[in-house]
């Protein structure tokens, strides 16, 4: 496999694990024709003939066991081409535990975490192990060894001096207890057995239809001829990818190889293109309507209808576009950079004429969900239906029975490393319910912060990131969600609120150095050094850092309060994020300021950011003022030049 030149290896990236197995012999069609079947299980089981729940999570996570054990190498040096005799053993073990735990189910609930039998542990260690053993493979090792950690926590928190200290727990009762539906089989692996992998399906056909190409198209059409076009092009293909894909590293994957080439052809240096690319795919995660997976988990959390978090985002994920696509506007006018010629880009008329039914899925799923307040599965598979049926508008876009099989199959893998990091989490999470850690941490935030809201929202954004360096998005907010949310509550946060500020942090994790997974994969595309991506996508996403403050301190951009009460605080955060741009940037449009002007700038943002009628008149005439300066200045400059040249 060739390295980049910073040496890093673009296919390692696409998944934090461990690499797949490439099957190409019988056991490859028997995976395919299993990963249709579990498709099909699903959509069966949530949208024709529901059933009882607890049968849809055991098969969930039975299709879990047996797709990633077949397709991901235990060791890098295995055979990729290979299923090793002990993981058919494995499979064994977790098909048994699932049957188990479905013919069981009834006597369970009463045995469960109070008087198992011993046949009751040895599922349990039989589970624990493989979603430990899944995660492995998938996520890497921070995730199991996290779980690892609180599962010894458990047993030997009587040992713990002080506020996080228990009575512990015998492993007879930890073991049992963990296949509950208080722990592995409680809310995450509820949402990822329901909504978030139908709509990792969605997502599927999406791509299978082509929708990608389209938005990369249409994105040309729009900006591919302005200044920067390229970057521009990168900034609203990776919004529109991410509202498929969910998925910050994938996104680059994807649209990178086609967008970072485009800006490094017109003068964008590699680290700014790299960087341009994954700051835009980790906001495909926070861009609505479809989010992150986490997402659809924060609404059952939270306990609201999932567009109610659709809503809540919309501000904050406008603002952050409107950031990286100033930032970019910003870096081609420093660089006098121009755009493609318009005889190589796509038409706009055109594209919308030719694939503009392409968007009819996104459309209808939009309408289900805020018109008609359907559930989030009837919407996703009414956009399942939806995204087939375009594809016959035209003869050359039909997908056919192969095409939708292809879906089918890679809705199911692509919800593996979902149902690997639900099922840890919920370790994680069972542990917190069984010994009250919950409301231990709150309170040693709520004593460490001594009450103070400002540092108790930095602690929890240090823990955010530091856990989504090591995790995927979903998992780092889950653990962090059920430790630090409720000291945030308890401090005067409201419930969503709390959960978006955690939300958001694990989601930008992605472009946070050291550990910058999505920031590394624009490095292997862009042949640039990982780190210098890395920072370089935190200056240009620097408004991921800002936004969940403003939101903290000024709820109205989560869209509650009065109409008047929420335009007054967008528009002043949208002012505020602009004198952010131009201070980072050192220019206001085509006027270079210095470095006083450019901390005048910054500073008076945070006033705007900051709700309140004090701090914004302070910020805009303060800012208001200093840009006025500049112009004058600036004109001074240019009249004086040109009487000089004249002369």
């Amino acid at each position: 496999m060739k390295k980049n030149k910073g040496n890093i290896d673009i296919s390692e990236l696409e998944d934090e694990g461990l690499p797949k197995r490439e099957l190409q012999d019988i056991w490859g069609k028997i995976i395919y024709i299993t990963g249709i079947i579990m498709t099909l299980f699903h959509i069966y089981t949530l949208a024709i003939k529901p059933i009882t729940p607890w049968i849809i999570y055991c098969g969930h996570v039975c299709f879990g066991f047996i797709l990633t054990l077949a397709l991901y190498k235990s060791r890098k040096k295995d055979n990729p081409n290979k299923i090793p005799l002990y993981d058919f053993l494995l499979m064994a073990l977790g098909i048994f535990a699932a049957m188990y735990m479905v013919l069981e189910m009834d006597q369970l609930v009463y045995r469960i975490g109070i008087s198992p039998t011993t046949l009751d542990i040895v599922v349990s260690i039989i589970i624990i192990v493989l979603i430990l053993e899944i995660t492995r493979r998938t996520c890497g090792n921070v995730l199991p060894g996290i779980a690892i950690a609180f599962l010894l926590y458990a047993r030997f928190g009587n040992y713990i001096p002080g506020l996080l200290g228990h009575r512990g727990y015998s492993w007879s009762k930890i073991l049992s207890y963990m296949i509950g539906m208080d722990a592995i089989f409680s809310t995450p692996m509820n949402a990822s057995a329901t909504m978030v992998f139908l709509f990792v399906v969605f997502g599927a056909f999406l791509q299978v239809t082509g929708s990608g190409k389209f938005f990369i198209d249409l994105a040309l059409s729009i900006s591919g001829s302005n200044r920067g076009g390229p970057a521009k092009v990168a900034v609203i293909s990776s919004a529109l990818f991410g509202t498929v894909s969910g998925n910050s590293v994938a996104n680059v994957v994807s649209t990178g190889s086609f967008t970072i080439p485009m800006m490094k052809s017109i003068g964008y240096s590699p680290k700014f293109a790299g960087a341009v690319e994954a700051t835009a795919s980790t906001g495909g995660q926070i861009m609505p309507p479809i989010l992150g997976s986490a997402a659809f988990i924060m609404a059952q959390l939270v306990g609201v209808p999932y567009m109610r978090i659709v809503t809540a985002s919309i501000i904050p994920a406008l603002l952050y576009f409107f950031t990286v696509f100033l930032m970019v506007d910003l870096e081609a006018v420093k660089n006098d950079l121009k755009g493609m010629p318009k005889e190589e880009l796509p038409v706009f008329k055109k594209i919308i004429v030719k694939e503009g039914y392409l968007l009819l899925p996104l459309i209808v799923l939009i309408y289900v969900l805020s018109v008609l307040g359907a559930s989030p599965i009837r919407a996703a598979m009414w956009g399942i239906i939806t995204s087939i049926v375009v594809t016959y508008f035209r003869k050359e876009t039909r997908i056919g029975m192969k095409g939708i099989l292809d879906a089918l199959y890679q809705g199911a893998i692509g919800s593996v490393s979902i149902i690997a990091s639900c099922g840890t989490a919920g370790i994680v999470v069972g542990v917190i319910n069984l010994t009250g850690t919950g409301l231990k941490f709150a309170s040693a935030v709520i004593a460490l912060s001594q009450g103070i809201l400002p540092l108790a929202l930095m602690l929890t954004m240090l823990a955010s990131l530091v856990l989504g360096m090591g995790l995927p998005t979903t998992a780092s907010y889950l653990i962090c969600a059920a430790v630090a949310a409720p000291a945030l509550v308890q401090l005067g946060l409201s419930n969503l609120a709390a959960h978006m500020f955690v939300f958001y942090f694990a989601c930008i994790s992605a472009i946070t150095p050291p550990v910058a997974l999505a920031a590394y994969a624009g490095a292997g595309i862009a042949k640039a050094k990982p780190m210098e991506v890395g920072f370089t996508a935190c200056k240009i996403g620097i408004s991921a850092f800002v936004i969940p403050y403003m939101f903290a301190y000024g709820p109205s951009l989560l869209w509650e309060g009065s109409f008047g009460t929420i335009l007054t605080t967008a528009v002043s955060a949208l002012i505020g994020a602009t004198f952010l741009s131009f201070g980072l940037q050192n220019t206001i449009m085509q006027m270079r300021i210095n470095k006083i002007e450019s901390v005048i700038l910054c500073a008076t943002s945070l006033l705007l950011i900051k709700p309140g009628l004090m701090t914004d008149i302070i910020g805009l005439v303060v800012g208001g003022a200093l840009i006025i300066f500049v112009y004058m200045r600036n004109k001074k400059d240019v009249e004086l030049t040109e009487s000089n040249i004249s002369n």
